[in-house]
């Protein structure tokens, strides 16, 4: 089984997807799993995990009735408020659903830095090994020094680091990103998302070359037991299409032997996630 980690299915709205703007008009429009499911199959992958993209319940309820309506679907990871009062009761009704498996927030975005090391958000966190719930991190790399210390703190919680922590690969920059990953993958207890990357580079004029030196950085820091493979789609069809954003990366693995391919197409994302 070949599994894509990382996608997204929305019905688009102006107020709910306020960050596409004028420059993204390829993705002003609805994506769904029918819209999916051949490119999957062009590339011969098996399944999916759709991911949050909308900071509300509404938005892990619309994820869960997909999963529920396509097979393909293998896992989801929705959002909740990790800061809420109530939220172990929202946490242990949602995984009530089998395919709820883990907890994203948009921290990318939040004006604050220093989101992540609020002590309701930590509160929160602290509830999700007990869900047996992942947590994904969205981050730029100016982000990466309080990752380190969040996952630290949180020695049981299973981490997923989305879209490699998004370096400056448009103007080819690898400092500090590069120390900061290679300390952040020190700890055991986080996997990394070979996704994301080709909106980071110049959307008209990526090449293969630009990225080795990102995907080089983080095969040495977590090794091939550590990686999942995704597309992040549709995002990345403002950098390209989905066959060529996957195939950037799978060209890139062709080199390690077939077990360790095996392991970033599909056993890290199930172990990661549970399934």
């Amino acid at each position: 089984m070949k599994i894509d980690s990382h996608q997204h299915f929305w019905t688009y709205s102006k107020e709910d997807y306020g960050w596409i703007n004028d420059d993204m008009s390829v993705i002003k429009q609805d994506f769904y799993p029918a819209d999916l499911a051949p490119l999957l199959k062009s590339i011969d992958f098996d399944g999916c995990i759709a991911v949050q993209a909308r900071q509300s319940l509404e938005e892990t309820d619309f994820l869960l009735k997909l999963s529920d309506e396509h097979n393909f679907i293998k896992a989801v990871v929705g959002w909740v408020d990790l800061k809420a009062e109530d939220c172990d009761t929202v946490l242990e009704r949602y995984t009530q659903h089998p395919k709820f498996k883990g907890v994203r927030h948009i921290i990318h975005d939040e004006p604050d830095i220093d989101f992540m090391l609020d002590s309701k958000f930590y509160r929160g966190v602290g509830l999700l090994a007990k869900h047996q719930l992942s947590y994904d991190l969205l981050l730029y790399p100016q982000h990466l020094p309080n990752a380190i210390k969040f996952v630290s703190d949180f020695p049981e919680q299973m981490f997923i680091l989305d879209h490699i922590s998004k370096p400056f690969i448009a103007k080819g920059e690898l400092s500090p990103w590069r120390d900061d990953i290679q300390r952040l993958a020190g700890f055991p207890n986080i996997y990394c998302k070979l996704s994301g990357m080709v909106t980071e580079a110049n959307w008209q004029s990526w090449k293969a070359a630009d990225f080795e030196p990102y995907l080089d950085t983080v095969l040495e820091a977590f090794g091939t037991r550590r990686l999942m493979l995704g597309s992040d789609w549709p995002v990345c069809k403002l950098a390209g299409e989905y066959q060529e954003v996957m195939q950037l990366t799978i060209d890139y693995i062709g080199k390690l032997s077939e077990a360790e391919q095996a392991a970033i197409f599909s056993e890290n994302a199930c172990k990661a996630y549970r399934i």
